[in-house]
């Protein structure tokens, strides 16, 4: 390399890096892709920078690692790697690895660490170690792979506020609980392909061979728990954030409620999904309200099925 480009091909990097976790949103979340959009540029590329990292760990225990020959032992030798690869560019700024190098740049912005970090890994881990939980080992499954999501996210949305160590109990409580909501609605989405391809069973004491109405009803009404709480801190996140996660939550509140309206034996062989046109009129409204969350329309229930 000629010394004339020296000190030049870093912002290049970082751009081409942000690039990449940005490709990763868009090919594997419609929903959250769609809410990012609200987001202005720089809290945007946090939050697809914070997303790729995710997806990607998460794709080294369930998916592509195993179908390109990789047994748990190998996965966990990868995965081992990637958290170590995470933790030297959040020290140093560098990663070879473009989604890392990303993530590691926000997390230095907007001000975490291993503290989140740490607690995600351990519970990708747990996927390649455990295949049913107790209650304390879901409680701390959720947290790792779900809740510090969404305290990641909050230090992106409140950095620029000039509070990179904002802590505020309620926003902190709220964060936590969206993330809880998203992680336990994909598992109701996912409880046919998680038992019958992964053979895992993530909620204490369900078996989704015996999956009723009752137990369905349970559920539901634990992520509407989280929801509910994660929507008193929607008005107090600042301005700029408010749309984005007012329509993260109303996709999954939509969710939650074509859930609920799915008889128990359609939702162990069938995937709910939130049509586009749907996922549309909730952005419209979400944008009309200024960021507020809109009213909801519970599905009724019906007996054939979702849609």
């Amino acid at each position: 390399m000629s010394s004339s480009t020296t000190g030049h091909r870093l912002p290049l990097y970082d751009a081409t890096a942000e690039a990449a976790s940005s490709v990763v949103i868009s090919r594997y979340s419609t929903s959250f892709g769609l809410a990012s959009r609200l987001l202005t540029k720089d809290t945007r590329e946090h939050i697809r920078n914070v997303y790729a990292l995710v997806r990607v760990a998460d794709e080294v225990v369930d998916g592509p690692a195993t179908e390109a020959g990789l047994d748990p032992a190998l996965a966990r030798i990868v995965l081992d790697e990637l958290e170590q690869d995470t933790d030297r560019a959040m020290a140093f700024g560098f990663s070879a690895n473009p989604v890392v190098h990303a993530f590691a740049r926000t997390a230095r912005t907007v001000g975490f660490g291993s503290e989140l970090t740490a607690p995600f890994f351990t519970s990708m881990r747990m996927d390649l170690e455990q295949t049913r939980h107790d209650q304390a080992s879901f409680d701390a499954y959720v947290y790792g792979s779900a809740e510090v999501v969404g305290l990641m996210c909050l230090r992106a949305f409140v950095y620029r506020a000039g509070r990179p160590t904002f802590d505020d109990a309620v926003l902190v409580d709220g964060a936590r609980a969206l993330g809880a909501a998203f992680q336990k609605v994909n598992f109701l989405r996912d409880l046919h392909a998680d038992f019958e391809v992964l053979g895992r069973s993530y909620f204490p004491g369900v078996d989704v061979r015996t999956f009723d109405e009752a137990t369905k009803g349970r559920l539901v009404a634990d992520v509407q728990s989280d929801l509910d709480r994660a929507a008193v801190t929607v008005p107090l996140l600042p301005r700029d954030a408010r749309p984005a996660v007012a329509l993260a939550h109303a996709l999954f509140q939509e969710l939650n409620d074509r859930i609920a309206a799915t008889p128990a034996d359609r939702l162990v062989t069938s995937r709910i999904r939130v049509p586009n046109p749907v996922k549309a009129r909730l952005a419209a409204r979400v944008l009309s309200r200024r960021g507020a969350l809109p009213a909801r329309t519970v599905t009724t229930p019906q007996t054939g099925g979702s849609s």
